[in-house]
């Protein structure tokens, strides 16, 4: 199973990816509107807060990217570390990697704080990774 865990967090950013190189290309084919419209279930795709490559919209937001872009690193930590976690813990490392991101949220929404795509995208790579190397390791083998 964590091994299935581990393809999927390294599956999914390549697939968001790959659809996004074949929209550069004007290719554009079914496939790619899939993967957005799959992207736009869990992102608000929004096109001022999504980085754009030559003029096409990635097919998350800049924040998911982040998420995205990190996960495989959690994964891949947590498979090559063999101790085990209770829920407990890693209820902890949760809220406190999720903190970068939450303080993002809140200084853009409620203090109206302008913050960059890119910023958004690192302030949410702590989360993506906790939560990756987290979920590999509360999965029993």
């Amino acid at each position: 199973m964590k091994r299935w865990l581990l393809a999927g967090a390294i599956a999914g950013p390549l697939l968001l990816g790959a659809a996004l190189t074949a929209r550069l290309a004007s290719t554009g084919p079914v496939w790619t509107t899939v993967v957005y419209a799959a992207a736009g279930l869990v992102c608000h795709q929004r096109p001022d807060r999504s980085f754009v490559t030559l003029g096409v919209q990635w097919p998350v937001c800049g924040r998911c990217t982040g998420l995205y872009v990190a996960a495989p690193i959690g994964a891949i930590v947590a498979m090559a570390t063999r101790r085990r976690w209770s829920g407990d813990r890693a209820s902890r490392w949760l809220a406190l990697a999720a903190l970068p991101t939450v303080a993002s949220w809140i200084a853009e929404h409620a203090a109206g704080l302008p913050q960059t795509n890119l910023e958004r995208a690192v302030l949410a790579l702590p989360l993506g990774m906790a939560v990756a190397f987290v979920i590999v390791h509360v999965v029993p083998d």
